[in-house]
């Protein structure tokens, strides 16, 4: 038998998504809970890591000292002291013993485990898997293909694929990018779709949701009894496909990860590192590693330790680029930190991101369910960031939290047996040099969870 050897070339594509990007990525976003959550288990499955905790209240003694620095100087001895303060919950309330019986399953380990079971290309399963890393806390896909295409340095047409794999698991609507594509998406997995839902989906969600029935009938040409048939079909939906998974947001404190001070007339960001343990590696396992002998425990104590090493760096970058994002959120909103939340300006994440030189979706990371203690309180820092409206007589547009500011301001005023209509207040807006439609108002009005005015009238 004559044996022959060739030499063949083949191409194949592979994603370059290594554990530390992973698990850097995994940290950025998380909030301050998840992070303390996720460092003592890491701590009590990796003997390499050791944590180092402060609890001494330094505070007095840190004043005493106050008095020998300057203020820039006074920065490194400034204490943490009123994060917690804003309460979701009461030591008072009741503790049942069956609160402990079992771990709650989050949303993406179970998703991460169905991708886990089903046939498909390895390298569109990675990019299913950071997908699933990037969905929020709704189960939605906020961030959008062209930006992932370019963080993974892959096509576009890749990302589709793999997205198009993510909404094929369960629950049904998982990954979609807005409401329309979820409840659409439910549709298509409960064998329910047609021409009449999926036309009541894109363009007659408001006329549904205020029984508007009429408006779906005509359109459609069928009755109102049928109209109202399908408007139950998609009233049956389920909006948020992350509901009954744990998402981290049943938290009962809020722990912001800054302050932002004003001392004598200048603003500092204080980090607050007291917030998480100081982790450092355990010196016995370090002289494993550089007695240089080969075995099984040296290898396994390298693994721990490489493991260890990623983990401190992913919370050190964390910490860095919430810092950078936030230089430059104080920097473009000083007059909301000196006056209040009417002074904010619009500013969107690209804004931020262009500056600091980062990708959109790592400032969308930085700061997802973060919050930083200011003047006015415990804020959330995505609430800093709105988009504008032009204005008709000034070069510089206006936030859209000032437009619903105003716009919750009109209608608490209004007379309860007469209320405002949305015509109404988008004449008065215009009138304030705020240029925008009445189909707009409805839209701001019903962000900030203001019912329709027949629905506010009062006899």
């Amino acid at each position: 038998m004559k044996m022959e050897y060739e030499y063949n070339l083949s191409q194949d594509q592979k994603l370059a998504l290594t554990q530390e990007m992973k698990l850097s990525i995994k940290v950025l976003q998380m909030s301050a809970n998840e992070l303390r959550e996720f460092i003592d288990n890491e701590f009590s499955e990796n003997p390499v890591l050791e944590i180092k905790e402060d609890y001494t209240d330094n505070t007095q003694d840190s004043n005493k000292e106050l008095d020998k620095y300057d203020y820039k100087e006074m920065i490194k001895y400034l204490e943490f002291d009123n994060y917690g303060a804003q309460s979701y919950g009461s030591y008072d309330d009741e503790v049942s013993p069956f609160n402990f019986i079992s771990e709650k399953k989050s949303l993406k380990e179970y998703l991460h485990e169905q991708l886990a079971d089903i046939e498909e290309d390895s390298f569109v399963k990675e990019i299913a898997d950071y997908i699933i890393e990037c969905l929020d806390n709704r189960g939605y896909l906020e961030i959008s293909i062209d930006e992932i295409a370019r963080e993974l340095k892959i096509s576009s047409s890749c990302v589709e694929k793999a997205l198009e794999v993510v909404q094929e698991l369960e629950p049904y609507g998982i990954g979609a990018r807005d409401l329309k594509e979820c409840l659409k998406l439910e549709l298509i997995h409960l064998g329910l779709i047609n021409i009449i839902l999926e036309g009541i989906v894109d363009d007659y969600l408001e006329d549904l949701a205020n029984n508007k029935y009429k408006n779906i009938a005509d359109r459609f040409n069928i009755s109102q009894r049928e109209a109202q048939r399908y408007g139950d079909i998609i009233k049956k939906l389920e909006p948020k496909p992350s509901s009954g998974f744990y998402t981290g947001e049943d938290v009962k404190f809020i722990m912001p990860d800054a302050e932002i001070r004003n001392i004598q007339g200048e603003y500092y960001i204080i980090m607050n590192d007291k917030l998480l343990p100081s982790l450092s590696i355990n010196n016995v396992y370090k002289q494993v590693i550089n007695s240089g002998e080969k075995s099984d425990t040296s290898k396994y104590v390298k693994e721990k330790l490489d493991k260890a090493l990623f983990l401190i760096k992913s919370i050190d970058q964390r910490r860095s680029t919430l810092y950078k994002v936030l230089e430059k959120v104080l920097e473009k909103q000083m007059e909301f930190f000196d006056r209040g939340l009417n002074l904010l300006k619009p500013m969107t994440l690209k804004d931020i991101s262009e500056e600091i030189d980062m990708h959109e979706s790592t400032v969308s990371r930085a700061i997802k369910d973060k919050y930083i203690l200011t003047t006015f309180g415990t804020i959330k820092i995505k609430d800093l960031f709105s988009t504008g409206v032009a204005s008709k007589e000034s070069s510089e547009d206006i936030s859209v939290v000032k437009i619903k500011n105003r716009i919750k301001e009109l209608i608490y005023s209004e007379n309860k047996i007469k209320p405002l209509s949305d015509q109404f207040i988008c004449d008065e807006l215009n009138k304030e040099d705020m240029n925008i439609s009445r189909r707009t108002v409805a839209k701001y009005r019903e962000e900030v969870g203001i019912k329709s005015s027949c629905k506010r009238k009062r006899l």
